[in-house]
């Protein structure tokens, strides 16, 4: 097998996107469009990556890092011009190359290494990857004669009437010999009507040559979707998304409403798991199986294991340990640690914070910066007052302890096992094991009082 090599065009600021971010940095199902594509492309083993870079090259090399080597694209003069900057990476080197736009991040690896078998298949001196498009404006055209060998590639911009009619477009993906791609894009000229050097005039100069020209026809066109503005973006997280509910459902998964579950690239979910309608799993999050995740539940970059039920409640960087429940409108915010079979209810934000093996927070909590052992019960309005204005404090409680409604513990300060605190109280210092701490002023009824209050009479 030839060596392969390839070239990612990344330099376009993508005027039409409208935004501040460089457009091959705009993320599709949570990971920068071009990320996808550089997984793609590791997938099919090249000897050498390039990217071109220009507009935004640092924030690009920066997404990318030591996975390529960087050509700069300072002036974009078209695809040709951009291809040119690899020359001092790959222009001597014997093998395949293939070039590939840094903004179609629905093309897969299977399609990428067929379309590299294909060329070899048919000794090529280029191989173009093409598609059927119901809606072909805005693309490049295959023409091919008589025979059914391709011909050339028109622009849309340079096509006739009738060469518009073709429906055979070009996805700006190809494969090439590389010492016979860079030969070629030393006599390709800015004389149309774009005024750039277009890669695409390496077709006509190869066969010109005679040398073999193919084109592998890809069967989904979703595939060669390009990214150039707002619509085309969420067009392809659209058909991103659904790609990725399929995988999961086929490997066991349940979705009730898969068109509207939004569901990260690299999400891991076991199976028989069954995710609600809005529920949005993010980032390098990994569910287990036999979990709940209920309607507009959203989990980032966290960990949810086996045996879970996360009810319509926030979880960003946090662990729950099997058997958990978590929920309704919990919030467990980074550093949150749930352990087996605890239950985290209604209205509780949980920070920085571990909760024991069969503890109980139920609602309207706060617990911040603490360790919680294990079968606490945490009654409701309890807040772990972590933060003097300028540090953050920690708070430790034991096992089997019982904190009563509506106590503020004040950290630093620790808890014993088998201690109560008294509901009402706020706890400064320090309690014992088997004490029962009560912090709170002593009631005092003043007789007949109330009849002297103007809002009661």
């Amino acid at each position: 097998m030839d060596e392969r090599y390839a070239i990612i065009l990344a330099a376009g600021k993508g005027t039409r996107m409208k935004s501040k971010l460089y457009k091959v940095l705009h993320p599709v199902c949570g990971k920068p469009m071009v990320e996808h594509i550089m997984n793609r492309v590791e997938e099919v083993k090249p000897r050498e990556v390039v990217t071109i870079v220009g507009h935004g090259a640092d924030e690009v090399k920066a997404q990318l890092g030591a996975r390529s080597a960087y050509a700069l694209q300072a002036e974009q003069l078209g695809t040709g011009h951009a291809v040119m900057q690899a020359a001092d990476f790959l222009k001597e080197k014997k093998g395949t190359t293939l070039v590939i736009s840094g903004d179609t991040p629905l093309l897969t690896s299977e399609t990428l290494d067929q379309l590299f078998e294909y060329h070899q298949g048919k000794n090529a001196s280029a191989t173009i990857l093409t598609a059927q498009a119901d809606d072909p404006n805005g693309y490049g055209r295959i023409l091919r004669d008589r025979v059914g060998i391709v011909d050339k590639i028109v622009e849309q911009k340079d096509a006739s009437p009738e060469e518009a009619q073709v429906k055979e477009i070009n996805t700006g993906t190809y494969c090439f010999d590389n010492e016979l791609l860079f030969e070629a894009l030393d006599n390709i000229t800015t004389d149309n009507a774009q005024g750039e050097y277009y890669l695409t005039d390496i077709i006509e100069i190869l066969k010109d040559n005679g040398h073999i020209v193919a084109a592998y026809q890809t069967n989904d066109f979703e595939e060669s979707i390009g990214v150039n503005d707002r619509v085309a973006l969420a067009q392809a997280n659209e058909i991103m998304r659904k790609r990725i509910n399929r995988k999961h459902m086929r490997n066991g998964v349940s979705f009730i409403d898969p068109n509207t579950s939004y569901i990260d690239e690299e999400v891991k979910i076991g199976a028989e798991t069954v995710i609600e309608p809005g529920v949005a799993l993010k980032g390098k999050t990994t569910i287990g199986e036999n979990c709940m995740i209920t309607q507009n539940s959203q989990i980032t970059d966290s960990v949810i294991e086996d045996n879970v039920v996360v009810k319509t409640s926030t979880v960003e960087e946090s662990i729950v340990r099997s058997g958990a429940d978590v929920g309704p409108y919990a919030h467990l915010r980074p550093k949150a640690e749930v352990h087996q079979q605890a239950h985290v209810g209604n209205f509780v934000e949980i920070k920085n914070a571990v909760i024991g093996e069969k503890t109980k927070v139920g609602h309207l909590t706060y617990v911040g910066d603490a360790t919680l052992g294990k079968e606490i019960n945490v009654g409701c309005g309890t807040v772990f007052v972590n933060y003097d204005g300028k540090n953050k404090h920690h708070t430790t409680v034991g096992d089997h302890s019982f904190i009563g409604s509506a106590v503020n513990l004040i950290g630093p300060v620790n808890i014993a096992s088998n201690t109560c605190l008294a509901a009402g109280s706020t706890i400064t210092d320090d309690v014992f094991e088997n004490d029962m701490a009560i912090a709170r002023a002593r009631q005092v009824n003043k007789e007949g009082y109330a009849k002297r209050l103007p809002f009661l009479q």
